[in-house]
């Protein structure tokens, strides 16, 4: 019996590994939520009074911190997490290889010769320093410009990670070069969030809205992914290398009977998930859903909305958990956006949208045609930031994996458009054939969740009508208005969400500058101001009425109909990389500060060189496969059908086996010619368009001939884990 057999008759024979139990009878997950963080609550009861406050202010209302409170938060830190058994701290960031970063000091100190003190300073707290030349800068730092600092991230709390030997207490932090520039995603994403918030206030100020001190945006992120059995995927080079099956042929039953999505969850699964669930919880995440999804062997994990900045830190924890419990549990969690061919592939939904600090959502409709206004207003600011800057929002998503993903029948295709529902729909169509004030009543009024003046009723005299939202689901588009948020589909599972974001905050606040230097224009001219609204609003709708769509955006005739509507299609990431450094972008992250015109350079080349490197490493690990596995394997196939396939009508067979290895010698053999074509001195541009018009050819070439293989060959001799056993066996 080969390796694989083996691997498939002990998952057979249920032995698992199964990682930790959770018994909520005897610890309450109210009572767990949030005990390792070092939160408000926390705080204030170990902090002194202005200290604390003066905390607060810089948290709340985005106050420059007072580094005279430093130490004092430092040593209230210090002595929380020592009594939870941490030994070392370490500044947490998110560098720009998608991941996260940390390095562990120790808090001990030696004092005289046979003492030792637990020291953390302020000057600690606030600053670390790491190597900024190993990490990606995009020709920022030079490799003998070693020296970037992490900066203390308020705003986010810190919080303990437990490990065997104790904890360790995680601060999260930005990361900067010595001369300043951002070489991480939280940097400029809150940056973004500054520039919205600055844009959004003068809006409400201009609709004379005094009340409102700061705007924020909410996120709420469902993250998709898959689990394979370790055993089985030991066994395969590409899912341990590179996250994605390189070669496997389409089993007879993948998801075509729907039976996977919302179906029962295995019992090995769901003890995985609730360990997950565990985790996230003494953390502080919010974790609200988990189901099967569409794919076999494919589930999603979504938490509940939060402030943006936590919310992207929860993200990123969020997935480095799903890959640690995993382990435990004998499984590999698979990220990448398309592991796996002919099935649904796995992306990040982000649930986004803009509320103030007394607890408004500026895209929730109200029940007064004050709070309607506002509304149409900050939901029309999106739409136009949508249609302006499409090709800006499609870059944010741009990646090697994602690129399989867009436009795969099961996601959003690569065309940015907009559903906004019937009745918003309508709102916007009858201001642009009227001219004049939408009399809004009972089908704009929300309750909450956005739930209308509209019921459902079964048909069933037990079963009661209940309500229903104001518009239906569209789960094609890329980017669509859910009720009181905007829902971008098109995120790839294996994201760090902070571009996406920073971007989207960034053209929306432009959109936001526009439109209060219009109405306080206006206002400054003494125009009549609800028909200065009206007009603005009615210019607007015509602006940006080309990317409105509520229709099947997976059909062949929305891409006819975006053509003619003039809408960008950017196919893949290759197409993306020049917006990143056009001069309107330049111009444009520049005037609000989110980006520098040295950090759009530097972030350009990082995304070309993580494509072409990505590329190269599955190149590599396909040769490796196919020609010390593969090949073998076919032409041991052979030689036993050779001793026994003696009729004409026999040898058929062997004649076309034959026909099918020569055609995979002569794929090989074509995919390390494009791979040793690959020229050292033309830019990083032309690299990737290399690399995706010739090697990504030849890879595509090469696996459609070995699928073919895998039909054909012995199975006891298959040396791959098939797709059957992959997404199945549990």
């Amino acid at each position: 019996m080969n390796a694989r057999g083996k691997a498939i008759e002990s998952i057979s024979s249920k032995n698992t590994v199964r990682g930790g139990t959770v018994d909520y009878r005897e610890h309450s997950f109210v009572d767990l939520y949030a005990t390792h963080v070092f939160h408000e609550g926390i705080q204030q009861q170990r902090l002194p009074v202005k200290v604390f406050e003066s905390l607060q202010q810089t948290i709340k209302k985005g106050e420059e911190l007072d580094r005279n409170i430093a130490d004092a938060v430092a040593t209230a830190m210090r002595d929380w997490a020592m009594e939870h058994g941490a030994t070392h701290y370490s500044h947490w960031f998110q560098p720009l290889t998608g991941s996260t970063a940390e390095k562990h000091d120790s808090f001990l100190s030696p004092h005289e010769e046979t003492r030792a003190l637990a020291r953390f300073s302020g000057s600690e707290l606030i600053r670390g320093e790491s190597d900024a030349s190993s990490f990606p800068s995009g020709g920022l730092r030079a490799t003998f410009e070693a020296r970037g600092y992490t900066a203390w991230d308020p705003s986010s709390p810190a919080f303990l990670l437990k490990n065997p030997n104790g904890a360790t207490l995680v601060i999260p932090t930005m990361f900067v070069s010595w001369t300043g520039e951002s070489l991480d995603q939280k940097t400029p994403m809150l940056r973004s969030m500054d520039a919205l918030n600055r844009q959004a206030l003068r809006v409400l100020r201009v609709l004379g809205n005094m009340r409102v001190a700061r705007v924020e945006c909410t996120l709420g992120v469902e993250q998709e992914y898959f689990l394979v059995d370790k055993r089985l995927a030991a066994l395969r080079p590409d899912l341990m290398v590179v996250g994605r099956t390189l070669f496997g042929a389409r089993p007879s039953k993948g998801q075509e009977l729907d039976d996977n999505y919302f179906g029962a969850i295995p019992e090995r699964v769901l003890a995985f998930m609730a360990e997950v669930e565990y985790e996230l919880m003494l953390l502080g995440v919010p974790i609200k859903t988990r189901h099967n999804e569409v794919a076999p062997g494919q589930y999603e994990l979504a938490p509940t909305f939060e402030s943006t900045n936590l919310a992207l830190d929860h993200q990123m924890l969020i997935m480095q958990l799903l890959q640690q419990v995993a382990q435990r549990h004998g499984f590999l969690c698979l990220l990448h956006e398309k592991p796996f061919a002919g099935v649904n592939g796995s992306g990040k939904h982000n649930n986004w949208s803009i509320g103030t600090d007394d607890g408004e959502n500026l895209l929730e409709p109200g029940s007064t045609p004050e709070r309607n206004t506002q509304f149409l207003i900050f939901c029309a600011a999106v739409c136009r930031a949508v249609h302006r800057h499409a090709e800006l929002l499609r870059l944010s998503v741009a990646s090697a994996g994602n690129d399989f993903r867009l436009g795969a029948a099961e996601a959003p295709p690569a065309i940015m458009s907009i559903h906004l529902g019937h009745v918003l729909s309508n709102i916007f169509q009858l201001l642009l054939e009227n001219d004049k004030p939408v009399a809004t009543g009972k089908k704009t009024r929300s309750r909450r969740n956005s739930e209308v003046e509209v019921s459902v009723h079964i048909g069933l005299p037990m079963i009661p009508r209940f309500p229903r939202h104001n518009g239906d689901r569209n789960r094609t588009s890329p980017f669509a208005f859910t009720g009181n948020k905007f829902e971008f589909r098109a995120v790839g599972s294996s994201q760090n969400s902070s571009g996406a974001v920073t971007i989207l905050n960034t053209i929306v606040a432009e959109s936001l500058d526009f439109i209060a230097t219009r109405l306080e224009t206006a206002k400054a001219d003494g125009e009549d101001f609800p028909t200065a609204v009206r007009r603005l609003l009615v210019e607007l709708i015509r602006e940006f009425q080309p990317i409105l769509f509520d229709g099947d955006n997976y059909s062949l005739e929305w891409l006819e109909e975006s053509q003619r509507r003039g809408l960008p299609n950017l196919r893949n990431t290759v197409d993306c990389l020049p917006v990143l450094t056009s001069p309107e972008s330049v111009e444009l992250f520049g005037k609000y500060g989110v980006y520098s015109a040295s950090e759009l350079h530097g972030r350009q080349e990082i995304l070309a060189e993580i494509y072409c490197t990505t590329i190269a490493i599955e190149a590599a690990t396909m040769l490796k496969m196919s020609q010390t596995m593969i090949l073998p394997a076919v032409l041991q196939h052979k030689a036993n059908l050779q001793n026994v396939l003696t009729t004409p009508v026999q040898k058929k067979v062997l004649r076309e086996l034959d026909e099918k290895i020569d055609l995979m010698i002569t794929g090989i053999e074509k995919l390390k010619a494009c791979v040793s074509g690959v020229r050292s001195e033309v830019s990083l541009l032309e690299k990737a368009t290399y690399y995706r018009d010739s090697v990504l050819s030849a890879m595509y070439a090469l696996r459609v001939i070995v699928d073919y293989l895998e039909g054909m060959t012995d199975d006891g001799l298959w040396p791959l884990p098939s797709y059957l056993e992959l997404l199945f066996m549990r």
